[in-house]
Protein backbone atom coordinates (compact mmCIF):
# COMPACT_ATOMS: atom_id res chain seq x y z
CA UNK A 1 0.00 0.00 0.00
CA UNK A 2 1.69 3.45 -0.41
CA UNK A 3 1.21 6.83 1.19
CA UNK A 4 -1.27 9.30 0.15
CA UNK A 5 0.44 12.39 -1.26
CA UNK A 6 0.48 15.84 0.10
CA UNK A 7 -1.44 18.51 -1.11
CA UNK A 8 0.22 20.35 -3.82
CA UNK A 9 -0.44 24.18 -1.85
CA UNK A 10 1.93 22.05 1.08
CA UNK A 11 4.24 21.10 -1.67
CA UNK A 12 4.70 24.47 -3.52
CA UNK A 13 5.22 26.39 -0.13
CA UNK A 14 7.94 23.80 1.38
CA UNK A 15 9.91 24.14 -2.44
CA UNK A 16 9.63 27.85 -2.27
CA UNK A 17 10.63 28.17 1.58
CA UNK A 18 13.61 25.90 0.90
CA UNK A 19 14.87 28.17 -2.17
CA UNK A 20 14.22 31.12 -0.39
CA UNK A 21 16.14 30.21 2.37
CA UNK A 22 19.10 28.38 0.20
CA UNK A 23 19.06 32.10 -1.51
CA UNK A 24 18.65 34.01 1.65
CA UNK A 25 21.59 32.33 3.03
CA UNK A 26 23.71 33.12 0.49
CA UNK A 27 23.06 36.94 0.25
CA UNK A 28 23.37 37.08 3.83
CA UNK A 29 26.72 35.70 4.09
CA UNK A 30 27.68 38.11 1.00
CA UNK A 31 26.36 41.36 2.91
CA UNK A 32 27.77 40.02 6.33
CA UNK A 33 24.05 39.33 7.61
CA UNK A 34 22.99 35.97 7.77
CA UNK A 35 20.24 36.75 10.18
CA UNK A 36 18.40 38.94 8.10
CA UNK A 37 19.30 37.14 5.21
CA UNK A 38 17.32 33.97 6.63
CA UNK A 39 14.39 35.48 7.64
CA UNK A 40 13.93 37.30 4.53
CA UNK A 41 14.50 34.63 2.59
CA UNK A 42 12.33 32.01 4.03
CA UNK A 43 9.54 35.00 4.24
CA UNK A 44 9.86 35.56 0.46
CA UNK A 45 10.53 32.29 -0.70
CA UNK A 46 7.13 30.59 1.44
CA UNK A 47 5.17 33.79 -0.67
CA UNK A 48 6.19 33.08 -3.73
CA UNK A 49 5.39 29.22 -2.95
CA UNK A 50 1.86 30.19 -2.06
CA UNK A 51 1.29 32.48 -5.01
CA UNK A 52 2.69 29.59 -7.44
CA UNK A 53 -0.08 27.19 -5.58
CA UNK A 54 -2.81 29.35 -5.95
CA UNK A 55 -2.86 30.11 -9.51
CA UNK A 56 -2.41 26.12 -10.30
CA UNK A 57 -5.59 25.88 -8.25
CA UNK A 58 -7.15 28.75 -10.40
CA UNK A 59 -6.13 26.78 -13.27
CA UNK A 60 -7.67 23.83 -12.41
CA UNK A 61 -11.05 22.55 -13.52
CA UNK A 62 -13.95 23.62 -11.51
CA UNK A 63 -16.64 20.30 -10.40
CA UNK A 64 -19.84 21.64 -10.12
Amino acid sequence: MTAPQAPSRTTAVGRGAGIGLALGVAIGAATDNVGLGIALGLVFGAAIGQNASSQDDADAPKEE
